[in-house]
């Protein structure tokens, strides 16, 4: 067996990659397991990719410190890890008195949470800001650190720079039983046994499984559903900030969100379900998504839907996020982070080396890479096909596999080639966008798998969409 790791994290979305690349700042062996193909494949996937100010968080909340810690550390470090931020600010409108009334409640919110840059703003400066609000806005707040981000290429991030310091991740290995041994755990998956001296839980929805078979703390995590659709790019131009909806007692409610890939989105809602694997769209559901989004503007119902999608928030039994380092067991539990993950998962990170740095002292990484990989293109970027000289420097750029988003081979090689690599079609989506276009993957799918065939060794027949049960290409299917 291989020499024990000091840190075993269990679960590779962005709350796990961001532990993984805060421990690999030091002296420390750290692994990642993961049940899914690719890093950010469970809850993180269809965050709406918005970075939270916190101004909405309650006060006094470990939410509310953690997502405005994670709002400035993201901007601090987004540089050095290549991932795109804009900060286009939200409106939060108020449709009718009760709403109104209500934004005073969050106004005062927002300055008890340090968010001290909100606004209230009138019905004219709402219908200002964006024209095509709904002209029965009363009145509206003004959020203007409120961000956009990716989700995609944020978690990639966290995952290659953690890589590239030493950290290992082993994915499409899902955890079957977890045992104490003297002063280490025994991690068994389903691709491997590993031995770590401390381990941590940051498994999304399935963190109250594994805290059961660690003996931690007890909690049950339900899965909360939220439905969203994507616009076409004609819409970008019209929704210059994020519009939210006076929040409810169970969501932040349905927002409309422009994306750094210009796209909008319209979502999510917010049904509590069973099955932790059930992430499949619903036509009561998008019927529900669509009509609150054409609630905060109704104009949009002009504009053309190209795709649907559905994820899982895990709702915790305690209501908040759960955040605990155990030093007695060696153990580290989150769990219960939901929408507002992407913003605070930098500073969940850093809050638990906070309380590592208490019971044991952590040295730091002697030859630490500061900076992530460079890409060949970041979300929000200009293509390379673009520029003559990348070309002329790698042709591969100037062969466009995509139309739609203008992908070229040679992106689609490098995500292949990656400290992580890209092994389905769904992790080449996530960072090169390729198939995410109008035509959803219809016209370049076959060119993409070819490619990924060539590049990755392997027979087309092997290729899936997400991992194994998802195979794209069927062995009848191979031409003789």
């Amino acid at each position: 067996m291989n020499e024990p790791f000091d840190f075993l994290i269990i679960g590779a979305g962005l709350v796990g990659c961001a532990l993984a690349r805060e421990l690999a700042q030091y002296e420390l062996r750290v692994g990642v397991v993961e049940q899914n193909e690719d890093v950010g494949d469970g809850v993180s996937k269809a965050n709406s990719s918005i970075l939270h100010t916190g101004f909405d968080a309650k006060p006094g909340t470990p939410e509310a410190r953690l997502v405005a810690e994670g709002h400035r550390l993201w901007n601090e470090h987004a540089r050095a890890l290549g991932v795109p931020i804009a900060r286009v600010g939200a409106v939060m409108l108020a449709l009718d008195d009760e709403q109104l009334a209500s934004l005073e409640n969050y106004f005062e919110n927002a300055h008890q949470n340090g968010v001290t840059d909100v606004e209230r703003i009138s019905r004219e400066q709402v219908l200002q800001r964006v024209p095509l609000a709904n002209s029965a806005v009363r009145g509206g707040l003004w959020i203007p650190r409120e961000s956009i981000t990716c989700t995609f290429t944020a978690c990639a991030a966290l995952a290659e720079h953690a890589v590239v310091n030493g950290a290992q991740f082993f994915l499409g290995a899902r955890v079957t039983h977890i045992e104490r041994t003297d002063a280490l755990y025994r991690v068994t998956t389903t691709r491997g046994v590993h031995t770590t001296r401390w381990i941590a839980n940051c498994a999304g929805l399935w963190g109250d499984d594994i805290a059961r078979m660690m003996n931690s703390v007890a909690f049950t995590i339900t899965p909360r559903k939220g439905e969203f659709l994507i616009l076409d790019k004609a819409a970008r131009t019209r929704v210059p900030h994020i519009l939210l909806p006076v929040p409810t007692k169970i969501s932040k409610g349905i927002l409309v969100a422009p994306t750094l890939n210009g796209n909008v989105l319209l979502g999510p809602t917010a049904d509590d379900v069973q099955d932790k694997s059930d992430t499949g769209v619903t036509a009561p559901g998008l019927a529900r998504a669509y009509k609150g989004a054409l609630q905060l503007a109704p104009a949009l119902e002009q504009e053309t839907i190209i795709a649907t999608y559905a994820g899982l928030r895990p709702a915790a039994s305690t209501g908040e996020y759960i955040l605990q380092v155990d030093a007695k067991a060696n153990q580290i539990v989150t769990a219960g982070i939901r929408s507002t993950g992407l913003s605070a998962a930098p500073a969940i990170a850093r809050e638990i080396t906070r309380q590592l740095e208490n019971v044991g002292a952590l040295a730091p990484r002697k030859k630490f890479v500061a900076l992530r990989p460079p890409r060949a293109w970041a979300t929000g970027q200009t293509r390379p096909c673009f520029d003559a000289a990348r070309i002329q420097e790698n042709p591969a750029f100037g062969k466009i596999l995509c139309l739609c988003e203008t992908v070229s081979e040679g992106e689609i090689q490098q995500a292949l080639h990656a400290p992580l690599p890209a092994t389905t079609l769904d992790a080449v989506k996530r960072r090169t966008w390729a198939t995410a276009g109008r035509c959803q993957g219809f016209y370049c799918t076959a060119a993409i798998l070819d490619c990924m065939s060539r590049e990755l060794g392997r027979p087309l027949h092997a290729l899936t969409k997400r991992g194994a049960g998802s195979e794209i290409i069927g062995l009848n299917e191979q031409p003789a």
